[in-house]
């Protein structure tokens, strides 16, 4: 069943209403605004996409890794685990997922390392204190709150197979990076994969003033306005990024940010969340 998305726990259990997107925004609320949070998702974002290219992962890896740091973010506050800990541990677990064969943990930690002392240094002072045994354990926790529930759909496959009929590789090289950026903000939690796949391809073929691809749209059973619902939160997503100073503003986010109760160095045991029954 998991190549049919309309019977996958991707349907069944994980698009999450706007409200329950919104109630998880505001979670932290003493600390951190709403617009905190989505930026905070920015930045792990562009920190998830960092680790997996330097590790010469493909772009479904990453985007599954980015997927399931945003849905065990949606159960529960920040301060459950810290986020530096569980985007390596999302990028450890979708790798195996996607089947391109596990990270060894070791390089993906010394890769953290790296990353952080130069790419993202402003984001972090300190050295990545995290060791193997910790990716080991958050993943448990992760598997825990996301019930097992591993197989993404995303929008890659229709978007490719809907392009087909388009005709010229501009309109698609551009839908293909709407749907990359379209992973630092909600859709992917609220909406089918194939929405976000038919959104990015009308914003690109908007975009290259495409009237083969218009006249392909006009000719669609879907509604119009589900596909511009979905392209109004990624312009959203557009103008909030452009406005967001991410060296600058980063680091107080941070520091404001719930921390987690347990030391680094010992168990996560402390953090542990139980998962909700419902999602929606």
């Amino acid at each position: 069943m998991a190549g049919n998305f309309w019977m996958s726990s991707h349907y069944g259990q994980w698009i999450i209403s706007e409200e329950r997107v919104l109630e998880a925004q505001q979670r932290d609320s003493k600390s951190l605004s709403v617009d905190d949070v989505k930026k905070l998702h920015i930045f792990f974002a562009n920190f998830i996409q960092a680790l997996g290219e330097t590790n010469k992962l493909r772009q479904q890896v990453i985007a599954t890794a980015t997927v399931y740091f945003k849905r065990f973010y949606i159960l529960t506050s920040f301060k459950s685990i810290d986020p530096f800990l569980m985007a390596p541990t999302c990028i450890f677990l979708a790798s195996k997922v996607e089947e391109c064969g596990a990270i060894p943990i070791q390089r993906l930690i010394t890769v953290c390392s790296s990353l952080i002392k130069s790419r993202f240094c402003f984001a972090m002072t300190s050295d990545f204190i995290y060791r193997p045994q910790h990716v080991l354990e958050c993943e448990f926790y992760l598997l825990e709150m996301m019930d097992c529930c591993l197989i993404v759909h995303q929008p890659y496959r229709p978007l490719t197979l809907y392009a087909e009929n388009l005709g010229g590789p501009e309109v698609l090289n551009t839908a293909w990076h709407i749907v990359n950026d379209s992973l630092r903000c909600d859709v992917i939690l609220t909406h089918p994969p194939h929405m976000i796949a038919l959104s990015a391809l009308h914003m690109s073929a908007v975009i290259h003033n495409n009237e083969n691809a218009m006249k392909w749209f006009s000719d669609l059973t879907i509604s119009m306005d589900k596909i511009t619902e979905v392209s109004e939160k990624i312009i959203q997503l557009y103008e909030m990024w452009r406005g967001f100073d991410e060296k600058k503003e980063t680091p107080s986010i941070l520091f404001r940010m719930p921390r987690p109760r347990s030391s680094h160095s010992g168990s996560l045991s402390g953090s542990r969340c139980s998962t909700p029954s419902t999602m929606r």
